[in-house]
């Protein structure tokens, strides 16, 4: 099997890369969220803010008209475009693709949203990556149908067990060895980099390279932690490759978990992770 590669400091330094100086806004990544729905508000927010604070320069966030208003109170460090329908359609998402003012460089898409029908995932998906940018799924955007869409395209997915299953069609058990090679072999076969979240959190990516981070405190079960992992998942993404991005934004987003947890034991909350992801990021702050 192959063998997982080391998270150390070294790695860290060399993968996380200076901003320049005199760099200018959107040079430092523009990322684009879509999610939500009527229940799920909350998803599309925490990513937005998560991928702010995880330091892209602009966050957009396409989400249902039906929850505009929330979704804009929640913070004035997003832009917010309100879509047409209160589901994904061929049409909203169309009109999301024009609303956006230039190309993002990476999309993270799925989280808390509805679906109106699978076209309507595979016609925002592959608009969006012919202007170029980067794409990751997770939750109802990971469907067996995409698949065929997203093959060979390095595009990202974020399953937890019961969405991988349903997106590969397997039946696998939380049983480490056998994830792994199950990983490992579907991010190779469809060349994809998969992250499967759990306790223990597996990565892999279609050249055969593989990493495995354990999840840092059990408070993560907490509802929007996984929301958190694609927003900063979409920042590092809109500045390098796919393997270390995912890599990089599990490793931070576990680190931000632990030090909330630090703090305020098995209580913590998503924003709890947010709030403290600068702190345990900064250390790696380089400016040239």
């Amino acid at each position: 099997m192959t063998d997982a590669i080391d998270i150390d400091e070294s790695y860290l330094k060399e993968k996380i890369k200076p901003r320049r100086l005199d760099s200018r806004k959107g040079d430092n990544g523009s990322v684009l969220i879509v999610g939500g729905n009527t229940v799920y508000h909350g998803a599309p927010v925490l990513a937005s803010i998560a991928a702010s604070r995880s330091g892209a320069d602009l966050v957009y966030v396409g989400v249902p008209r039906s929850i505009v208003d929330p979704v804009r109170s929640a913070s004035p460090c997003i832009i917010v475009l309100p879509m047409s329908d209160n589901s994904l359609t061929v049409g909203s998402g169309n009109r999301l693709i024009g609303m956006l003012p230039k190309r993002v460089d990476s999309a993270a898409i799925g989280m808390g949203m509805t679906i109106a029908k699978g076209e309507a995932l595979i016609n925002l998906v592959r608009k969006l990556r012919d202007n170029g940018t980067r794409i990751i799924l997770d939750a109802s955007a990971l469907t067996p149908g995409i698949l065929d869409e997203i093959i060979g395209t390095d595009t990202v997915i974020t399953p937890h067990l019961g969405e991988y299953n349903r997106i590969f069609g397997v039946e696998l058990r939380n049983i480490e060895d056998d994830l792994v090679k199950s990983v490992i072999h579907n991010a190779a076969k469809f060349k994809l980099t998969i992250v499967l979240k759990g306790s223990l959190n597996i990565i892999a990516d279609k050249d055969g390279k593989l990493a495995k981070i354990r999840r840092t405190t059990p408070a993560m079960t907490i509802g929007g932690s996984g929301d958190v992992l694609d927003g900063i998942l979409a920042t590092f993404f809109a500045k390098m490759d796919a393997f270390d991005a995912s890599v990089l934004a599990v490793h931070f987003n576990g680190q931000a978990a632990y030090m909330a947890f630090v703090e305020t034991g098995l209580h913590i909350i998503a924003t709890d992770i947010i709030n403290n992801l600068s702190r345990v990021m900064k250390k790696y702050d380089v400016i040239e």
